[in-house]
């Protein structure tokens, strides 16, 4: 006689709808266990790095002597990156240069330059490449853009994250870029134009082809150590020790 359809039988009589109970209850076990230990090795997911704050700790601004030490024009490295610094021109959100941006010359900490630069050679291939936005930011050019959302009346953007009032710009270890066509130097489609403040920028925030190059653009940086921030499908950053803030004018 059977204590129950999914107990113990404890006559000889084949018990069919019991044994596949208990199936059932050992291949749940067993699915337990997988995802508690979780995948294969060698199979490990790589770890998802979050994004830094926007706003960077307050220090003191380091002299000029450690910005030529520390920061390298990136087309040192690679020639073959594009750079269109709009803060050095009229074409950006101001509608004005702004201070400290004399040059069209990208500079970066030599590690993140040195990491671009390989992002450029593994996109290389594939007949796409880079194209800078900004890149090093001297302190003076922040805080022309707080004095602008100041005196347009627009400190939403500084509280939503779009400007920030001490940025990693003004270490050297941030950059804005899109992606190119090399033979053309044409922007690839990625659903809003370089400082576009809304949601409509946001990384996730894109269908079809845009969709698949902001994806492309930034598994392509991701692979090479930039984190992407998720409010802006263009800006990624860069981590080093002990960071400093620099105001060397760009020239």
């Amino acid at each position: 006689m059977r204590e129950s359809q999914c107990g113990w039988n404890a006559s000889w009589t084949v018990d069919a709808p019991g044994i596949l109970c208990r199936m059932r209850k050992i291949c749940a076990a067993l699915c337990a266990l997988v995802i508690a230990c979780g995948p294969p090795i060698g199979q490990q997911s790589p770890p998802v790095r979050a994004a830094p704050p926007i706003n960077t700790a307050e220090t003191a601004i380091a002299p000029d002597a450690a910005a030529d030490t520390l920061l390298r024009d990136v087309r040192t490295l690679d020639s073959t990156i594009v750079v269109e610094l709009r803060y050095a021109t009229s074409n950006n959100f101001t509608g004005a240069p702004l201070p400290g941006y004399n040059a069209n010359r990208a500079f970066l900490r030599r590690e993140a330059a040195a990491a671009l630069a390989r992002v450029q050679r593994d996109l290389r291939p594939q007949g796409l490449g880079l194209k800078i936005f900004d890149s090093y930011r001297p302190v003076r050019a922040t805080l022309a853009m707080v004095d602008w959302t100041e005196r347009v009346n627009r400190t939403d953007l500084l509280r939503d994250g779009y400007i920030a009032s001490r940025s990693r710009h003004n270490l050297g270890l941030a950059i804005d870029l899109t992606l190119i066509d090399l033979a053309t130097r044409r922007e690839l489609e990625m659903g809003t134009p370089f400082d576009t403040f809304s949601a409509a920028a946001h990384t996730a925030n894109a269908t079809g082809e845009a969709a698949a190059n902001r994806q492309r653009l930034k598994s392509a940086m991701e692979h090479e150590g930039f984190v992407n921030y998720d409010q802006e499908w263009w800006h990624f950053s860069f981590d080093v020790p002990n960071p400093m803030r620099f105001d060397r004018v760009v020239r």
